[in-house]
């Protein structure tokens, strides 16, 4: 066993709660997730309210502003559980980043402080039935209606979506110049028109 300097004290008390919380709320019931093909929604709040997501997001939005490496004890902590059921490190890492960086400033603060507390759950659909992840031949198109676009097309295997109240969708805005016309556009799953399909089996 070496030992790793690159965690602080503060990141290693961190480690305890979120590795009481894998024990006590994530590894009696992973088997059933596993089983059932999704985790319960309860899971995610408790997780929230334990400070386990969204890290980084900067305190104007309700998050702690922390700094990566405690993203990264939660992810080391479900790996180490063997728990990766829950898409948490997506959800925290990758969705909300995304919204950090390119949301308007409305689109943070309706989503960010929901999503820290569990209440919100977040996906990303890229991957398609034709175009597996290759982004350039993707086939969703987003057509500009006002002030919002209308999108066709379907996403597959997709983290977290049979759970998420959003979904940041790859989808082609301008099909004339290839992969330059990608745009990711943020879609509210309560919105009409929007349908999930059957769980996959995937192993």
């Amino acid at each position: 066993m070496f030992e790793r300097e690159l965690f602080s004290t503060g990141h290693e008390i961190f480690r305890e709660t979120v590795r009481r919380f894998v024990a006590d709320e994530i590894t009696p019931f992973h088997a059933q997730w596993e089983k059932d093909g999704q985790v319960s929604c309860d899971v995610w709040r408790k997780a929230g309210a334990q400070g386990l997501l969204c890290a980084t997001v900067p305190e104007e939005y309700g998050g702690s502003g922390a700094d990566f490496l405690y993203s990264v004890v939660v992810l080391e902590e479900l790996s180490r559980a063997g728990a990766m059921g829950p898409g948490f490190s997506l959800h925290s890492d990758i969705v909300a980043p995304y919204l950090v960086q390119y949301g308007s400033d409305e689109q943070k603060r309706t989503w960010l402080p929901k999503m820290i507390t569990g209440e919100v759950i977040g996906a990303i659909a890229m991957t398609e039935p034709s175009a597996g992840s290759d982004l350039q031949n993707i086939q969703t198109t987003a057509i500009r209606d006002g002030d919002e676009y209308r999108i066709s097309g379907q996403k597959v295997f997709i983290t977290n979506g049979q759970l998420s109240n959003i979904v940041i969708t790859a989808c082609k805005t301008d099909p004339q110049t290839g992969g330059k016309g990608v745009s990711l556009v943020l879609v509210e799953t309560d919105r009409a028109g929007f349908q999930r399909g059957r769980n996959l089996e995937k192993v």
